[in-house]
């Protein structure tokens, strides 16, 4: 196996960064969006508001365990260049593909709340060609 160096764990630093400031941008759009639902869902209980208000609920817990597992995956990569820095070189390789496995669960979860998102706009979608429909008629 190829010994690390303090350099490659740094390597993941911005890639994580990006990635949690994007996860952060999200979850603040979802604060807002959750301000909006609720005032929609207390003039109205429309089943299409209940079922955006049930759908940002999973995309609110899939974005919390994003953000958590991401923080993991950084947290570890600075454990591994501590490991690193102290000799304990083979520590750090395991501690390292921790911090991997940690940001290939957080991307994963990325992907399944980017198929939820996906389905949030096709219920709004839905909802437009039923009104515009019955506009028609």
């Amino acid at each position: 196996m190829v010994e690390l160096t303090l350099i490659t764990p740094t390597f993941l630093f911005s890639a994580i960064s990006l990635i949690l400031l994007a996860f952060t941008n999200r979850f603040l759009s979802y604060a807002q969006l959750v301000r909006t639902l609720k005032d929609r869902y207390l003039e109205d209980h429309s089943a299409i508001t209940h079922a955006q208000i049930m759908n940002l609920r999973k995309r609110l817990y899939l974005t919390k365990n994003m953000q958590m597992f991401g923080v993991a995956s950084l947290l570890m990569c600075v454990v591994t260049m501590f490991l690193i820095y102290v000799g304990l070189h083979l520590i750090s390789a395991y501690v390292f593909g921790i911090a991997i496995i940690l940001l290939i669960i957080s991307l994963s979860l990325s992907v399944w709340e980017i198929h939820i998102s996906a389905k949030s706009l096709e219920i709004y979608l839905g909802d437009m060609e039923n009104k515009k429909g019955v506009e028609i008629s």
